[in-house]
């Protein structure tokens, strides 16, 4: 098991942004796919608890990560999972404590991101573009590992792009919210 913790500042972007950005960094051919496969208990406790817990998936890697809110940014803890066996959690679920969550979940929504990045100041910036049931959007994520350092890059580099700021909605929310609407 592996821990970190993750801050990161991001914003809703417009397609045509998006795609300005990818020709500004040079990025159009260096977008790679991952999709979320996201979990909860039946009572969806873990969203009760702001508490996220997914599989991604990337070609044929696969890893389990539990995410949950700090006082700064969120603590992850993360397993890398066989293909077999995260095939198998995907179809039937798991006993959520193997990553100490204490409930049996079950797939509850996915949403898959084609990305780009690129190092940026202290960190490195994200220019995602994710599909959910019928639904694109388009954001920027900045991941530091200072909080203050990283609001006043990210601030600036909105400013010098003319960006404004949007807030965004966790992509397991909207995976969530839209997975009916299909």
């Amino acid at each position: 098991m592996h821990k970190n913790k993750e801050i990161e500042f991001k914003t809703f972007i417009t397609k045509e942004v998006y795609e300005s950005l990818l020709e500004e960094f040079h990025l159009t051919n260096n977008i790679f796919s991952q999709t979320n496969h996201y979990f909860d208990s039946e009572d969806t406790m873990l969203m009760k608890e702001q508490t996220v817990l997914r599989i991604r998936q990337k070609g044929q890697n696969f890893k389990l990560t539990k995410k949950t809110r700090s006082t700064i940014g969120a603590d992850e803890t993360h397993i890398l999972l066989t293909k077999d066996r995260a095939l198998e959690m995907l179809e039937n679920g798991f006993d959520a404590s193997i990553i100490g969550v204490p409930y049996q979940v079950s797939k509850i929504a996915e949403l898959t991101t084609y990305r780009a990045s690129s190092p940026y100041k202290d960190g490195t910036i994200f220019f995602d573009r994710s599909e959910y049931y019928g639904h694109i959007d388009y954001e920027i994520e900045y991941e530091v590992d200072e909080v203050k350092q990283g609001m006043k890059d990210f601030k600036t580099f909105l400013d010098s792009h003319h960006i404004e700021y949007k807030e965004s909605i966790r992509k397991s929310k909207r995976a969530f919210d839209n997975r009916n609407k299909a």
